[in-house]
């Protein structure tokens, strides 16, 4: 039997900044629960929640403080449970964003683990002597600087992949571990969905070996918490796995190893910076590179044992629009083949709030208008080595997390009714024309490109089990594939630039299934247009 999650269209809310009901500016439960009827209108399945739990909110909800209390400033636990039950009656799973490699400083077991080194939660995190008066080595955080803080009281360091306040939770500790799993039973008998796993690629790490991602103990640990949690049961799992190959993929996700359903893999996040920098050092989308590990993705694995997921954005990656499409004169085009090359893969397709109306990035003029951590860290610490505030602030404008962070777009009323206070972060102005109410309005637009996509994967097994087959000698700039299952054939052609391209694929053909332009009556000596993308049944 198919898995449910194989044949799923997932999208992602980020609570904070997708409906406010209460007017204090923050998109909270209740306000989720409000368009529950708006995602049963677009045909998903499963709403991914980025974190509601207790939160200092040092890194919007990924610091979390108690994983079984909500923020008062999304509702109540009674919000969260009338969500779960609302969701299913629009035929929707509520998965939970889960953070286990960290906690924030603030949650009692640091508090705790910080008060002696005897502390019963003190090898609950990893802490270390100073090695010749300074960290114990080189290892770095992802939000900028070392990742070691010293601790004045104990006189020894923790660590920390994130942010000072985000301590590494140590896994070599059962107790911490069986903690864990308690926690994650207690929302698995409320009725949730399954959960999206935060960097869940850390937890075996090793840091006096330096190693962070894929530890010796990493799937160890998996089948462990499979074990003791989500075995058995119809619930999705997915891994945040930032430096995943195919074959890591596979070992996280074929069902003969027990430990998740699928990865997210970020491959193509590296495609538009210089090679062997940070993703802020810049430089131009190479459409052949892209087109490679599109293809990679659908052509190494084999999704008869193991899984992947297919997205373009999500809350720490930019609008794909915006990054590698045009967002402005081909705004609509360029999203719709987005959509059409990704939700016609092999794989289980995300999407993220606000991409199904082609919302785009929001540029800003100075570090003053930048809410994001990780921008404000990058700025500060390059500002210092003598970077120019132009080029740091063009980074941001392309890479930083506030971009796909901005509220969402429901109408071009005040606040695009995100919410009738002041929003907790500034809305990206255009949403006077980008929003729901002008796509449910227009049958052309990009949310009903959308809506028939996940229309098209539910009534077609081809989309979910059909094998994959590159058209080969095409150009770079040309995307083309078959999706093959049985007597059953569709190809699927995308212009991934925004330039004419010229292409011959004299296959006959019985219907056009999707299209971003007029239908095509031939596939005979073709001028694509730009970033023109379709699927026919050959």
């Amino acid at each position: 039997m198919t898995p449910w999650w194989k044949k799923a269209v997932v999208y992602q809310v980020y609570p904070k900044s997708f409906q406010d009901s209460n007017g204090d500016g923050i998109g909270d439960i209740p306000g989720i629960i409000s368009r529950l009827g708006y995602l049963e209108k677009l045909g998903i399945d499963a709403i991914w929640l980025s974190p509601v739990y207790l939160s200092p909110g040092v890194d919007n909800g990924y610091d979390i403080s108690d994983y079984q209390k909500i923020d008062p400033q999304y509702g109540t636990m009674a919000d969260m449970d009338n969500l779960i039950r609302e969701a299913k009656k629009h035929h929707i799973r509520i998965i939970m964003d889960l953070v286990v490699n960290h906690t924030s400083d603030q949650h009692p077991w640091f508090i705790e683990a910080r008060k002696s080194k005897e502390n019963p939660y003190r090898d609950f995190y990893i802490w270390r002597d100073p090695v010749e008066g300074h960290e114990p080595n080189e290892l770095k955080s992802a939000f900028s600087g070392s990742a070691w803080k010293f601790d004045e009281k104990t006189g020894q360091y923790y660590l920390h992949f994130f942010a000072d306040q985000q301590p590494d939770l140590n896994w070599k500790n059962p107790k911490l571990r069986n903690k864990i799993y308690e926690m994650m039973n207690y929302w698995i008998d409320k009725g949730i969905g399954g959960f999206r796993m935060d960097v869940i690629e850390l937890i075996g790490k090793d840091p006096d070996k330096k190693i962070r991602e894929n530890g010796p103990m990493l799937h160890p640990y998996l089948k462990e918490m499979n074990e003791n949690t989500f075995a058995g049961k119809e619930l999705m799992t997915v891994g945040e796995t930032w430096n995943s190959t195919p074959k890591i993929a596979a070992e996280y996700s074929d069902p003969a190893r027990h430990e998740l359903s699928m990865v997210f893999q970020f491959e193509n996040q590296g495609l538009d910076q210089q090679e062997g920098k940070e993703k802020w050092d810049l430089r131009p989308l190479d459409l052949g590179e892209l087109k490679k590990v599109l293809v990679k993705w659908q052509t190494e694995i084999d999704f008869n044992h193991a899984w992947n997921s297919l997205f373009c954005e999500n809350h720490d990656i930019p609008r794909v629009i915006s990054r590698w499409g045009n967002d402005k004169e081909y705004r609509v085009q360029s999203a719709k083949m987005f959509a059409i090359v990704l939700h016609l893969m092999h794989g289980t397709p995300y999407i993220y709030n606000g991409e199904e109306i082609g919302m785009t990035n929001c540029p800003v003029k100075s570090i003053d208008e930048v809410e994001d951590i990780e921008s404000i860290n990058m700025y500060r610490e390059r500002i210092d080595k003598g970077y120019s505030k132009d080029e740091l602030i063009k980074a941001i404008n392309t890479k930083g997390r506030d971009n796909p962070r901005r509220p969402m777009q429901w109408s071009n009323g005040e606040n695009a009714d995100f919410t009738t206070g002041t929003p907790w972060l500034k809305l990206n102005p255009n949403y006077k024309t980008i929003n729901v109410k002008e796509a449910l309005e227009d049958p052309n637009s990009i949310f009903y490109t959308y809506q028939k996509l996940i229309k098209l994967r539910h009534e077609n097994s081809v989309v979910v089990d059909g094998d994959f087959e590159l058209v080969e000698n095409t150009s770079d700039n040309i995307l083309a594939f078959w999706r093959k299952l049985e007597d059953e054939n569709w190809l699927v052609v995308a212009n991934l630039s925004g330039e004419d391209q010229n292409l011959n694929l004299d296959i006959p053909f019985k219907e056009v299934l999707i299209s971003n332009y007029e239908k095509r009556d031939s596939l005979k000596d073709m001028v694509l247009k730009p970033y023109e993308a379709f699927a026919v049944k050959a």
